[in-house]
């Protein structure tokens, strides 16, 4: 059901955010205006637009409310991964469409990551922060060895 309900809240406000739904809503209105002296601006001519409105808003904003939590968390992961390497990973792309249990997983493995790197990691990084800039450019200067890459596991590999 959560997944149904995600895909459902995903396609909804992609579907609501479009220039043509805007235009088809606006066009309704202008109908309903136009029909008001048909009806002598009835209670009833008004109620048919405060209730259809109501409906729709109070519907929209438990879509609309989902499917940006899942975005605002995803980012929220992608940020983390950017801060905690120094190269960012194509693997984080498009996470915003996991499911709910699959991005607090991610969370959790980032967070955990992260606290694995321990006070050793920002002290180096405060010292190169605080290094002359004579030997930045004496570090720019020399030539680049490529090196083998490192065995490491990252947050979202599996043990």
């Amino acid at each position: 059901m959560k997944h149904l309900f995600a895909h459902f809240a995903t396609k909804v406000s992609e579907w609501a955010g479009k220039p043509v739904i805007f235009i088809l809503a606006l066009i309704a209105v202008v109908i309903w205006a136009a029909l008001g002296p048909f009806f002598d601006y009835s209670e009833t001519w008004q109620l048919v637009i405060n209730t259809g409105t109501t409906i729709i808003t109070f519907l929209m904003v438990f879509v609309l409310q989902n499917a940006q939590a899942r975005d605002t968390r995803a980012i929220q992961a992608k940020l983390n991964e950017i801060i905690l390497t120094s190269h960012a990973e194509n693997r984080f792309i498009g996470i915003e469409n996991l499911d709910e249990e699959e991005l607090k997983r991610l969370d959790e493995l980032v967070a955990k990551a992260a606290k694995g790197r321990g006070e050793s990691e920002a002290c180096r990084t405060s010292e190169a922060a605080n290094a002359e800039p004579s030997k930045k450019t004496e570090a720019r200067k020399r030539p680049v060895v490529a090196k083998a890459p490192k065995q490491k596991q990252r947050p979202l590999e599996k043990s």
